[in-house]
């Protein structure tokens, strides 16, 4: 529900005189949710909405689509030539120095440029200065309500016993010098998920040895792989609940087909939890403190480590990605690498932990869970914190 007072004190808050939201064709997913548009069908026409951080809004629409924003609160400007759009914005942008969009300046920020660079030209012909949106973006599209909190311990549950059914099928099916398969595995999640009422946006990561040095390996059902005692073995899953605006949970682990785990790779896996405890606490201390946090910062916390370790060059991808009603929602990423992510860790967002050491010809390790923080600032972990390979033949997982 679009809230205009908590937007205008939000405005206040980041220094901005206004916040121009703008689509066409859907190309600015973070505005149609903001403005409550995702349910009310595609556009076909260019629209802004002007929203000052004191007085009314103001709307610009095109005559074919006139009543786009009539949810809204604000007068409408209706334009039909191209010369009226243009003089459309500059009205709307009347009065303020300093404007909110969804841009990244060099675009370092792919999560948020979301508004072309023509537009961003367009507004600063007026003499308006444009600013990124990006905090201002994720306060109002990325935070969780109590009931989507709800509904993330309760994907938890069902994720995490996905493991219990995962190393116990494995077991049973490896003993004796038989074999199981990668696409066996996944199938048998995809099953537990439908069962206790959760979706996902695509089947999980079931990676045996070299494969689990790809961290972004699908099993191939025309090339299925088996596991075999003695085989290394990473599951990444994830899935919420088929539920109206749920949200999800995504988690990483791995296990070794044996009795004992090799130090091969427990020595790594120890590692890459060093990591992984390091950005958490990089988070926790943040909050208790009362201190601003930066994407970058917590990517920076759990890289160190790795680096010390001698292992940085394998440690291929950020550390954490934001997490919402997709897998990777449109929240600050914790990520020093890909981008150097300046967007505020904020309250009552959520984001994975998830460091890796890989090594394409031989395994990869990765240890996944998920930090929510809540309105008052404490941090919570979800998903369970793997504190070693699991030895999948030894007894009950």
């Amino acid at each position: 529900m679009f809230d205009l007072s908590a937007v205008q004190s939000a405005l206040r808050q980041f220094d901005f005189d206004g916040w121009l939201l703008c689509d066409f064709r859907g190309g600015n997913v973070l505005a149609r949710r903001i403005l409550d548009l995702t349910d009310k069908g595609m556009t076909s026409r260019r629209f802004y909405y002007a929203i000052p951080a004191e007085g009314e809004p103001r709307k610009l629409v095109h005559r074919i689509e006139s009543g786009v924003l009539d949810h809204l609160p604000g007068e409408a400007r209706v334009y039909l030539r191209w010369q009226e759009l243009e003089a459309g914005v500059a009205e709307l942008v009347t009065g303020m120095k300093r404007v909110a969009m969804e841009y990244s300046p060099r675009n370092a920020n792919p999560y948020v440029s979301k508004v072309d660079a023509g537009t961003v030209e367009l507004v600063r012909s007026t003499g308006v200065e444009v600013g990124s949106s990006g905090d201002l973006a994720q306060m109002f599209e990325a935070t969780w309500d109590d009931d989507q909190w709800r509904m993330h311990r309760e994907a938890e549950i069902h994720t995490c016993s996905a493991y219990d059914l995962v190393w116990s099928l494995i077991a049973d099916r490896t003993r004796n010098g038989q074999v199981i398969t990668e696409c066996e595995v996944q199938a048998a999640i995809m099953n537990h998920f439908h069962r206790h009422g959760l979706t996902t946006d695509h089947p999980p990561i079931v990676a045996v040895g070299p494969h689990s040095g790809n961290p972004h390996y699908a099993p191939d059902p025309a090339a299925d792989t088996p596991i075999r005692a003695g085989d290394f073995v990473l599951v990444d899953l994830w899935a919420k609940l088929d539920q109206p605006r749920a949200v999800y949970s995504d988690l990483t682990r791995v296990g070794f087909v044996g009795d004992q785990v090799p130090s091969t790779y427990e020595d790594i896996f120890q590692l890459v939890a060093r990591a992984r405890d390091a950005a958490i606490a990089r988070v926790k201390d943040a909050f208790a403190a009362g201190q601003p946090l930066r994407g970058w910062e917590v990517d920076a916390a759990a890289r160190s480590v790795i680096e010390a370790g001698g292992h940085g060059s394998a440690f291929v991808h950020r550390t954490g990605h934001s997490i919402g009603q997709e897998t990777h929602g449109n929240g600050a990423n914790m990520d020093n690498l890909e981008t150097h992510e300046e967007r505020l860790v904020l309250p009552r967002t959520c984001f994975s932990v998830e460091p890796g050491i890989y090594d394409p010809t031989q395994f990869g390790v990765r240890s996944e869970v998920n930090v929510f923080v809540a309105h008052d600032g404490q941090v919570h972990v979800t998903g369970g914190l793997q504190k070693s390979v699991v030895p999948i033949l030894a007894g009950k997982p």
